[in-house]
């Protein structure tokens, strides 16, 4: 078998396959279908300082290969995931990653300081579309991803942080260093595109909120552009996500240069998709007498 570990930022990790945030909660339902001991990781639901209720419903939509969300990070805050659900995570031998929210500068620095040291690693959520305070207003300029970024990193010591960077911009390589240069340990790519979807009968968005994060594998061809652009423009690592379907799909992302990637959507159409990509992506490596995975990091050959 290829050997399928990773390491960024001195995290180390199983395999690649990372359940994306908001896709697999805190892991505890997905256990109960399989050990999830199997995966690399875990970027939690997001968190923020308080517990939040999030948009009203309708927020999941279906569209043609994607699906639409507003779910408005819905959570029960940053002090019950710490008591209640961190023990549960570091007993099942996975990199934790704590996806983090806010609606303002104090309230990322606030919530980072708390998880410093507990988890492996802190993912800046400032990209979630479907938030009006906050999130899509510091994601998008990269004056506002450095500052945030500065921020977060200042009251972490002991835990590196990733950015999550969303899509919705006129340069994802332009934000990437803006992140870099606000201190980013690493960046996760992309976060879901602004979409919309519409009941023609009742003449109405059938989504509450009325627009939503678009996600699923209709969009991996853009997110593949994006993280190969973002991959080399920074030199720190970066974490890839966006329609990632099948083991392959994850291989393309890593030959793109990503370092490992992220698993979201698929989840929902299949409760078994993570564990079925970590063994698609080893076969595929064994066919092709590949011995780790590292290897096929940033090998893609442009026309």
């Amino acid at each position: 078998m290829a050997d399928l570990s990773v390491k960024i930022c001195g995290v180390e990790f199983k395999n690649p396959v990372i359940a994306a945030s908001g896709t697999y909660g805190f892991g505890r339902e997905f256990d109960d279908i399989y050990d999830i001991s199997q995966i690399g990781g875990i970027s939690t639901k997001g968190l923020t300082n308080e517990p939040r209720l999030g948009n009203p419903v309708p927020r999941i939509a279906e569209g043609h290969g994607v699906i639409l969300n507003a779910v408005g990070l819905q959570n029960p805050g940053v002090e019950h995931f710490i008591k209640y659900d961190l023990d549960f995570l570091k007993s099942k031998g996975i990199a934790i990653i704590a996806n983090v929210a806010g609606n303002t500068l104090e309230d990322y620095g606030k919530i980072c300081k708390k998880l410093d040291g507990l988890v492996d690693m802190v993912e800046l959520n400032i990209s979630c579309p479907n938030v009006h305070a906050g999130g899509m207003a510091l994601g998008i300029k990269p004056k506002n991803i450095e500052e945030v970024t500065e921020l977060a990193k200042s009251n972490l010591k002991k835990t590196p942080l990733m950015v999550k960077l969303s899509p919705n911009v006129e340069s994802i390589s332009t934000n990437a260093k803006a992140a870099e240069s606000g201190g980013a340990d690493c960046v996760s790519l992309v976060n879901t595109f602004m979409g919309m979807v519409i009941d023609l009968e009742k003449r109405k968005p059938i989504i509450a909120n009325n627009t939503g994060g678009v996600s699923g594998a209709g969009i991996k061809p853009i997110a593949l552009r994006m993280v190969y652009e973002a991959a080399h423009a920074v030199k720190i690592p970066v974490v890839g996500m966006g329609g990632i379907m099948t083991g392959k799909d994850a291989l393309e992302f890593m030959c793109a240069g990503a370092k490992a990637v992220q698993v979201g959507t698929a989840n929902f159409a299949d409760a078994l998709a993570m564990p079925r990509i970590i063994k698609e992506m080893n076969d595929w490596l064994d066919k092709h007498n590949i011995a780790s995975v590292n290897e096929i990091v940033d090998t893609l050959k442009l026309n």
